[in-house]
């Protein structure tokens, strides 16, 4: 690429004339400013604004004009670098042969590469069918048989659920025996023993509960020994028949109730009047 020759901009001698020029201008327009009448009319205004854009564009015209000459030396640099590049066609037009020719060998090994990778590919394919199949397989064998150990667990664990709350009531009806004996020593004895039991069956999430006696009936809680329907809402628990239970929070069966017998209203003594009229 050539030099650029030199623009009128680094020759400062040429554009001094134009800012001696502006400067000129803009002395005129002072002085119009200065000798005039104060307020200015209108007419010496616009004399004034004229000399002053005159300045302004007596400054900047040589400057516009390097400008656009800087843009004729680019578009000139730009048209010979497109020559240039249009001389060096043949030589790439040659080279494009030359890589189409190798594309040519290159498709043909990639056909080859692709027939091979496409016969592989579906060898691929039917063994992941037959090795999915095979996994179905196995997987539905396998959900079966664990399907039938959980059914086993969960029969095994009502089997000893059951037993285990048998044994409960039993040791309950053995304490509530000893209750009614009266005799001390062996109350304090099957009550420990109670005791033990439910501290062992609550460490596997069953828990034994007992209402007390003149507590509240609540339905969700307690029912009643004899299976009695209309409850009314104050009746308070006589004794306790059975404890209820709960296993792993979940109700596992109320406590059965012997409720309080209704007491009798008293009897409504009417005022001795015929006596206190004798008197």
């Amino acid at each position: 690429m050539s030099d650029r020759p030199e623009t009128r901009l680094a020759r400062w001698p040429s554009v001094l004339p134009f800012l001696i020029g502006a400067a000129a201008l803009d002395y005129a327009a002072w002085w119009v400013v200065e000798k005039s009448d104060h307020p200015i009319n209108i007419w010496m205004a616009v004399l004034a604004l004229v000399a002053v854009g005159g300045a302004a564009w007596v400054s900047v015209m040589p400057f516009l004009t390097d400008a656009a000459n800087a843009t004729k030396l680019e578009e000139l640099e730009k048209l010979q670098s497109t020559a240039n590049q249009i001389q060096n066609l043949e030589k790439i037009a040659t080279q494009v042969t030359i890589a189409t020719a190798q594309w040519q060998n290159v498709q043909e090994h990639n056909t080859k590469a692709i027939d091979a990778a496409k016969q592989v590919s579906d060898e691929m394919t039917q063994e992941a069918l037959r090795f999915g199949e095979f996994m179905k397989k196995a997987n539905d064998s396998e959900k079966a048989t664990l399907r039938l150990e959980v059914e086993k667990l969960k029969r095994a664990e009502t089997d000893w659920l059951q037993v285990l709350v048998r044994v409960l009531d039993h040791v309950y009806a053995l304490h509530r025996a000893g209750k009614h004996s009266g005799q001390q020593n062996l109350i304090d004895q099957l009550a420990h023993f109670q005791n033990a039991c439910r501290d062992a069956a609550r460490r596997i999430g069953l828990v034994a509960f007992a209402p007390a006696a003149g507590d509240g009936f609540e339905p969700g809680q307690h029912q009643t020994a004899d299976g009695r329907k209309d409850i009314p809402e104050d009746a308070k628990i006589f004794e306790t028949v059975a404890t209820g239970y709960t296993f792993q929070g979940q109700m596992l069966r109320p406590a059965l109730v012997m409720l309080e017998a209704p007491k009798a209203p008293l009897p409504v003594v009417a005022p001795e009047t015929d006596a206190v009229a004798e008197q």
